[in-house]
């Protein structure tokens, strides 16, 4: 099987806001960031495709879809991106600095007041993939977040979830995992 995972494009909030489940619009930009996406999907025959029900990967699941003619879209929450509690939609500079400190130190297992656990992300999205794998797909079109594709390639390269934050993933990028054999391998990553 490939996998495609696409990131949404760039959502439509102010810089220094902590977001993750909110479901934010897309941004003015969306229509230049889809073109520069959908060449990079292009090629692609009949996938699956999936999305985060967030309306930012959605959006762009729907337009992929549209202009490819990619076929029907399944929305799984096993693809939302990391729940931020308490301190979703407040600016990062308004939580205490030694707070945010004492999560990043342990965000694999610690999750933020009222949120969830990088681990438990990467439960969720390993639940998804062995789901996925299972099914046989060929090929398999993702629309999600930037967390969940960070777990996803950890997971692939059985890498410690604590490092999957090193991982650039770009708004509108794609990454490939690749599954033949029970051997897993990545294709390429932000593309």
């Amino acid at each position: 099987m490939k996998l495609y995972l696409v990131r949404h494009t760039t959502p439509d909030v102010a810089p220094g806001i902590c977001y993750g489940q909110t479901d934010l619009d897309v941004a003015a930009s969306f229509h230049d960031e889809f073109a520069r996406l959908h060449p990079k999907l292009s090629h692609l025959q009949q996938p699956l495709v999936f999305s985060s029900p967030l309306q930012r990967c959605y959006k762009l699941a729907q337009a992929t879809a549209e202009h490819l003619n990619l076929g029907e879209i399944k929305q799984d929450h096993r693809l939302l991106e990391l729940h931020f509690g308490d301190w979703e939609m407040q600016p990062w500079n308004d939580i205490p600095r030694g707070v945010i400190d004492v999560w990043a130190e342990e965000h694999v297992q610690k999750a933020p007041p009222s949120g969830e656990s990088f681990h438990a992300l990467h439960l969720r999205a390993k639940s998804f993939l062995d789901e996925l794998t299972a099914s046989g797909a060929e090929h398999a079109v993702v629309f999600t977040h930037a967390g969940v594709i960070r777990a996803l390639v950890a997971e692939a390269l059985n890498l410690p979830l604590m490092h999957a934050f090193r991982l650039q993933v770009d708004y509108a990028s794609v990454t490939q995992i690749i599954i033949e054999d029970e051997i897993t391998r990545i294709g390429f990553v932000n593309l």
